[in-house]
């Protein structure tokens, strides 16, 4: 029978194993809530960084509404429901978002998200 043996072999000057996090990890996910009512939105932020932003948005009120913004769109959400929409923003700007139910956004179901 032949045993081998592993040894690990410090060379000075080498990195570890336990290495500090890279430069280039990709960045955190911004997390935005919406709260949709009768008719107005309200977002517990109104910009975030460059990246991905999670909408995580809840219909608080007696109508069904959605959220879009930067060309994508929640499901119809019910009353009492929420949805998720988690949307890449690549450059700064101003980017509006509104309920694409017709007549909701004239009726005050728009705004604008900063991304910086």
């Amino acid at each position: 029978m032949i045993v081998a043996a592993c040894a690990a072999v410090l060379v000075p000057g080498a990195g570890s194993a336990l290495a500090a996090p890279s430069q280039h990890a990709a960045k955190a996910t911004t997390s935005i809530t919406v709260a949709a009512t009768e008719f107005k939105f309200k977002l517990s932020k109104t910009s975030a960084p460059k990246g991905k932003v999670t909408f995580v948005v809840s219909n608080k009120g007696k109508a069904p509404h959605d959220f879009k913004i930067n060309g994508k769109k929640t499901p119809l959400i019910q009353p009492g429901k929420k949805a998720t929409l988690t949307v890449s923003f690549a450059k700064a700007g101003k980017f509006p978002y509104l309920c694409t139910v017709p007549g909701h956004a004239a009726a005050g179901m728009k705004g604008t998200f900063t991304v910086r």
